[in-house]
Order: C-alpha cells, then structure tokens, then sequence
C-alpha cells in the first residue's frame, strides 16, 4: 500500500492512522521494534525541519533503519530517471519517502516500486502532515462535529486537511482570496464525506469554529508572487481578533515555518490557545501512524 494523497485512502484508513499516532505518542514503547531489520528511505528535493527530523527519528524509535538522501546525491529526473531511481531503491529499502516538487514523480516512483512509497510532501497534498493535524485537532475536541477554518492559500496543505477533517466528521470552512480557492476536483471529493464552505470573507469562515488553521502565504517555488500574494492576502492574516471570533475555546494551527506579522500575527501564535508546536511535535507520531497503518 502507499501513501500518496489523502484522495487515495478512505475514512477507514484515516482514522485508522490518526488513531495508531495516538497510541504511539500514549505508549511509544509499545511499537519499538515494529521495524526492527527495516531501512526506511528518507528522500528530501525541498528543505526541510519538522518533515526530516519527525521521519528520520520516527523511524529509528520504531527500530529501524533511517537512510536520508538529497537530490543533490540523486538527481532524480536529472541525472537519472525518476522510474530508474524507483526500480534501484526498491532493491534497498523497505519504505520509500519522497518529499518532491512534482506530484507526478512520486506516481512514477509507486508505479515502478514494490516497497510502500509515501509522499512527505508534493504540490498536489501534504498528506502527513493531515494525520497530525488531525491528531492534534483531536486532542481538543471530538472530530465528528468538530469545525475548523482554514484561512490562506487553498494550497497542497489545504488539499490534504480538506479532505481527511470531512472523512472524520470534522466541517471545514475555506477562506481564500478569489483564484487562490483549493482545488474545485478536491471540494468536490471533500463534499462527499461531509460539509465544506469556499468563502471569500475571513469572518464568515472563523465565525464560531472549533480550530483555525493557516499556512504561510508563499511557499518554495512561489518566491516571484510573493509581494503580490502579500498584498491580496492581507485581509485573512489570523489576528487576535480574528481568533476571538471563533469559539471561545478555539485553538489555533499552523503546519510551520510561520511567519509572524504575515498570515499571523505574533500575538496569535505565543497565544495560551496556540497548539501549533504540539502540532509540530504530532509530526513525530502521525509519521509512526503512517507507518503502522501502512
């Protein structure tokens, strides 16, 4: 089985994650020789802190074997072809774990791969980082009923979180400057598990919500767009005031690198109601989810 998008699982298999990363932050003990034997293949084309840190160390808690390699080492679709670099690994490794530019090299490398490929991240989702938001999310909250907003770019993060809160019971709200909404195919899917609102108005998407969410407004490869996104994106910065719309006991999420005084300001993130670093650290654990449920 892989782990390419949320879209390629089931409310089954999401819930089945979410819960394994909870047993494994409750009693990580428990899985410490789950990959006893096993090397893990850790690949990074983007920088990377909580993605690099949470897998590699992930693994080595569950007793195995974690190999990191960059794109300067590989030159994958460079130096060598995606699907010759899929069929070497596959020789080697038990897991293979890509975090990729292009959604489609990770299709080529399942395609061509026997052992479980997992995306860490691509342009289309971040599909780990959902399971730890939903972790995280759980911790406060019931999710069959559970509401959050999410405030930015409709984006690969947004992708993923869109359509594993929906497969969980949990409502989504989306607030995006217009032409910067998420995926009308992923809106589509999401709405077949559950209620989701596209909104251009900030308000109306926090109003009364259980968790808001946001992420930064320009990511890796967005650099050129930045002042413009800058700009069009100013009205859904996540303020102190923003957040006192929502729940009175609403948290508030960021999947990091945040930047304060851009999509939140500082107040918000050192807030008594930030989870955002108990998020980073559910990082460690929804990885060991993905594992197990693998």
């Amino acid at each position: 089985m892989d782990f390419l998008t949320i879209a390629d699982t089931d409310p089954a298999a999401v819930e089945r994650m979410v819960r394994l990363a909870a047993s494994a932050k409750a009693e990580p003990a428990q899985y410490g020789d789950v990959l006893a034997g096993q090397t893990v293949g850790l690949f990074f084309m983007k920088p990377s802190t909580r993605t690099r840190v949470s897998s590699e160390v992930a693994v080595l808690q569950m007793g195995g074997n974690p190999l990191v390699l960059k794109d300067s080492e590989v030159g994958l679709g460079g130096r060598e072809s995606v699907a010759d670099v899929a069929r070497v690994l596959d020789r080697y490794l038990d897991v293979l774990a890509f975090r990729v530019f292009d959604h489609a090299d990770l299709v080529t490398l399942a395609d061509q791969a026997d052992a479980p490929v997992i995306n860490l991240l691509s342009d289309l989702e971040h599909p780990c980082q959902a399971i730890a938001d939903l972790q995280t999310l759980a911790e406060h909250v019931p999710l069959e009923g559970a509401t959050l907003a999410y405030l930015g770019d409709g984006n690969n993060v947004c992708h993923s979180l869109m359509l594993a809160a929906t497969m969980t019971g949990v409502s989504v709200r989306v607030a995006s400057p217009s032409g910067y909404e998420p995926s009308p195919a992923y809106v589509e899917r999401a709405r077949a598990y559950g209620e989701v609102l596209i909104t251009t108005d900030p308000a109306e998407a926090v109003d009364g919500a259980d968790a808001v969410y946001t992420d930064v407004w320009a990511s890796m490869g967005q650099e050129s767009e930045r002042a413009d996104r800058l700009a069009l994106f100013r009205p859904y910065s996540v303020t102190t005031d923003l957040l006192a719309a929502a729940k009175a006991d609403a948290i508030f999420l960021h999947c990091l690198p945040a930047h304060r005084g851009e999509e939140v300001a500082a107040q918000v993130m050192e807030h008594e109601r930030s989870r955002v670093f108990d998020q980073a650290e559910n990082r460690l654990h929804a990885f060991k989810g993905v594992l197990l449920g693998l």
